[in-house]
């Protein structure tokens, strides 16, 4: 079993399609699909939308927020204007305030569609069904998930300078997304949210829906289903196939003196997107020294270098030399 979509929610998108709508495209191509506020009147009836709200039980380690720039009148008789925050549990009260009065006009006749709480009771029940649900034995269970691009997370309406004086104008305003690592629409954390022991996770940058066309995903359900002549080398996480071609270690002993060297070699197996190989085309040269006293005036010492040398056809050689030297004076 693999798992692609969410148990927690993508709550900056619900939050703000219940209020405002929502629109997949742009400029002009608007003018050939729905428009974002005969989407948001037919949302507000789906129970899907109130699913993906933010789940009031979930632990966050970031918790979604609904904030509003409010004026408020102080004891001392002046106005402040204030920036208060809601968690999930207190923001429904908001939306319930927000779409109160709101109506759809059909064929001459006002329709009042406000907030529903009876669907938002159902989503409360399918997300504790959710949470509770446990994986048959013998059922192996992994996760991909979107990563890299500016997803909401938390939802702003007003600011300092212009605050919500009615909450009835929230369905007209243009919020503010607070933004974290996502697919565009779903959190990261959202993403692995499943509540399931996984045999592994692997986040994959890339948006939403387009993720499911990217090559990565397809390397790593293949090597996950063990399709074809699987690779034993492949590394889902990184994308990469690391093959070591040589390997080579002596060791020497004269007059308590102990001399070892070592010597390794790997092929680095990587292409990017456009099937181009995404290595350098110059080595590069990295070391490092380290030494240790130890009891008894004895010593140790050892030095690695490793080389990188230049890519070519999607494959780099990496070189490996260390040498170490320990000295026991007892």
């Amino acid at each position: 079993m693999m798992q692609l979509y969410v148990f927690a929610g993508a709550p900056g998108c619900a939050n703000s399609t219940l209020l405002n709508g929502m629109s997949f495209v742009e400029g002009w191509e608007q003018n050939f699909f729905i428009s974002k506020w005969s989407m948001h009147q037919l949302l507000i009836e789906c129970p899907s939308i109130y699913e993906l709200m933010a789940c009031p039980n979930f632990h966050w380690q970031h918790i979604p927020v609904l904030e509003l720039w409010r004026e408020r009148l102080h004891s001392d008789g002046k106005s402040h204007v204030i920036l208060e925050s809601y968690p999930p549990c207190d923001s429904v009260e908001i939306l319930k305030q927000a779409l109160l009065n709101n109506k759809l006009n059909y064929d001459g006749e006002e329709l009042p569609l406000p907030f529903n709480s009876e669907i938002l009771e159902w989503a409360n029940k399918t997300q504790e069904i959710l949470s509770s649900a446990k994986l048959p034995s013998g059922v192996k269970f992994y996760n991909i998930y979107g990563t890299n691009l500016q997803t909401p997370h938390s939802i702003c309406y007003g600011n300092a300078d212009k605050p919500v004086s009615d909450l009835h104008e929230l369905r007209y305003l243009q919020p503010r997304f607070v933004c974290v690592d996502g697919d565009g629409t779903v959190p990261v954390e959202s993403a692995k949210a499943d509540g399931f022991i996984a045999e592994e996770r692997v986040g994959i940058p890339g948006e939403h829906r387009g993720i499911l066309c990217e090559p990565h995903l397809f390397r790593i359900l293949k090597h996950w289903l063990r399709a074809g002549d699987p690779d034993p080398f492949y590394n889902p996480v990184n994308d990469y196939v690391i093959l070591p071609t040589a390997f080579e270690i002596e060791s020497h002993t004269e007059k308590g003196i102990v001399v070892t060297s070592l010597k390794e070699e790997w092929e680095i197996i990587s292409n990017d997107q456009d099937g181009q190989s995404n290595t350098g085309d110059k080595m590069s040269l990295s070391s490092i020294s380290v030494s240790q006293e130890g009891a008894n005036k004895s010593h140790s010492e050892a030095h690695a270098t490793v080389f990188v040398h230049p890519g070519s056809d999607g494959k780099q050689h990496i070189e490996l030399n260390a040498l170490s030297v320990s000295v026991d004076a007892s």
